[in-house]
This record gives structure tokens, sequence and C-alpha cells, in this order.
């Protein structure tokens, strides 16, 4: 009886040591780099060994696989003969076939439920609740663990890796540890927040939402363009320069349609014989078009590449959305940016 009850205690230490590496794993996948830099630079020992574990996350993840097998398979085969000892004087009766069939069952539904709520939900969710503080609490042990278990576990990564070249799968040493947009958000957010990183002027904050907007968002419709007709002269655009202050203005057809643009640049070197008469075909430009789906930073290197300072921007069915200026995805970056002609 008391083998049993050693065997119960035996439970409850690898059930605990299976909670460990479960929370481990996904503390480490969870915590956020920016919020654990902080405190490595400030001198916290755990903080930094965080840090080196985040850089090696495959073999992280690695030896957390061979410890929870490790130790679910230890659970199954100390805790059946263990409940098999404590339940045989009240199932003697029954016969030793039904005994054995009773306390194998049991045992199993004791492991199944205590294994999967305490040795796999529970530390998941609180891995997930306070990500940064339990990886300053489990993954450094775990570290330390990685390390000591390295020659294991390499060795079974490579008897892994060769089963996957056998099979021709691309095989990848480490994770990708490279940050994503999100987490140099985040970086920029914390760091602005703590006063390391002085962002006045907003262009960094821009920078993250320009990546997330389309040529639609900020695309100026049809209706509420200064435009001129294509017979449209040069003093009628630097009487225009004049009173709206923009260099800038697009041309319609007769049918309405924006066939081009015209730069004041474009019209201020002709003669005088000239600044009444239409603006010459050759000094109109070109609108070039783009989706209104399109990524503003993919419109930006559209724009730049043919040098246009505007461009058309249509739907799926073909209908114009509106105009964009080159001008305006300049402004989502770094702010408010004023014609040079453009009065305050």
């Amino acid at each position: 009886m008391t083998d049993a009850w050693a065997g119960i205690g035996w439970f409850a230490v690898l059930l605990l040591g299976n909670a460990f590496f479960v929370g481990a794993e996904f503390a480490v996948m969870s915590a956020r780099r920016a919020q654990i830099e902080p405190r490595a630079e400030a001198g916290s020992r755990p903080a930094r060994i965080t840090i080196k574990a985040m850089e090696k996350v495959s073999l992280m993840l690695a030896t957390v696989q061979l410890g929870v097998t490790i130790c679910s398979l230890l659970i199954l085969l100390i805790v059946e003969p263990s409940v098999h000892e404590l339940l045989h004087p009240l199932l003697h009766d029954l016969g030793e076939s039904t005994a054995n069939v009773i306390s194998f069952t049991t045992a199993l539904v004791i492991v199944s439920f205590m294994h999967v709520v305490f040795g796999e939900m529970v530390p998941k969710n609180i891995s997930f609740s306070i990500p940064e503080r339990a990886a300053l609490i489990l993954v450094p042990p775990l570290y330390f663990l990685a390390q000591a278990l390295r020659p294991v576990v390499v060795s079974l990564d490579m008897l892994a890796n060769a089963c996957l070249r056998l099979f021709r799968v691309p095989v990848r040493s480490d994770a990708n540890t490279a940050y994503t947009l999100d987490q140099v958000e985040d970086i920029v957010e914390h760091s602005t927040r703590e006063g390391v990183l002085n962002d006045s002027s907003g262009a960094l904050s821009n920078a993250f939402e320009f990546t997330e907007k389309k040529v639609r968002d900020i695309s100026v419709a049809p209706a509420n363009l200064i435009s001129f007709n294509e017979t449209v002269t040069p003093r009628e655009i630097e009487q225009a320069v004049a009173k709206y202050g923009f260099s800038r203005y697009p041309l319609t057809s007769d049918s309405n349609e924006i066939v081009g643009y015209v730069h004041l640049k474009d019209v201020i070197d002709l003669r005088d014989d000239e600044v009444d008469d239409p603006i010459p075909a050759k000094r109109i430009r070109t609108l070039i078009s783009l989706p209104a789906s399109m990524e503003l930073e993919d419109a930006l290197a559209s724009m730049k590449r043919v040098g246009a300072h505007m461009a058309r921007s249509f739907d799926r069915s073909g209908k114009l959305v509106g105009v964009l200026f080159l001008e305006d995805i300049l402004e989502e970056l770094v702010g408010e940016v004023q014609d040079a002609t453009q009065r305050d």
C-alpha cells in the first residue's frame, strides 16, 4: 500500500513536470520580446536568459516535446499499477480479470482528466494570460535543461531531419527570428511610452498605419476635385493658382472624363501671346491608372517609377473612384505637406 501512495505522489510530481513544459512552451511562443528586452537591458538575468531562449526556439520546442513525452509515458506506467494496488482489496471478490479491467479503466480516466486539465489546459491558459511573467519564471529553467539535454535533443533532431530529407521536405534549422510588423509596432509603442523614443512628429506611428491603407482610402472623389476642361488656357491656370493655391490641376474632356493634368511650371514659361490659347497637348501630363484596392506603398512605388504626381484610381468594375495625389501619400507618412504655391 505504501508503494501505491508513493506512485500517486510521483504522479503529482510528473503532472507538475508536464505542466511546466507546456507552460514554458506557450510562454516562449507568446511572450513579446519588446516587453522582455527592457528588463534584460536593466540587468535582469532571467530576462537575458529568456531572450537567449527566444533566439533558439527550435531547441526549446524540441526539449519541450521530449519532456512532455517522457512525463506522459511515466505517468501512465506509474499510475496504473498504483491505482490497481489501491483498488485491489475492493475488487478482489470480482475476480482478477475484472479487477484488472476496472483498475486500468479507472487509471486511464484519472490520468486523462488530470493530464488534460492540469497538465495541459491550465498551464497553457496561464501562459496566454500573463505571457511575459510566465516567460521570466518558466523559460530560464527550460533553457538550462535544454542546454543539459542538447546532445540528446540534437541527435533526435538530426534523425527527424533525415526523415524529412527522405521525403524531400525542406529542413529549417530554426524558427524565423525576424520581427513582424506587429512586433516592430509594439516595440515603437513601448519605447515611446518609456521615454526611450521620441515620436513627436508622429512619423513612426504614421508609417505603421500607412502599410494598412489602400489607394481608395485617400483618393479624392471627382466631385471634390478642382479641375478644368482640357481647353483651359495658361492664364486660367495662373489665376487658379492665385485663387486656390495649388500648383497641379486635373484636366477633363468634354465628356467629363479625366484625361490628364497640368502643372504650373508647364505653362509659366509660355510667351505672352500664348497665355490665352489652350494649353498645348504636349504640355499636358498623362495620368497613370491604379486599382483602388492597391496598397499605398505599392502605389507610391508605381508613381515614383514613372515620375507621376497624380494618378486615377478605379474599382474592379472599371469605375473611376477618384484621383490620387502624391502629396497625400507623403502626408500619410510625414504629416501635412504644403504645396509650394499654397498659402497658409
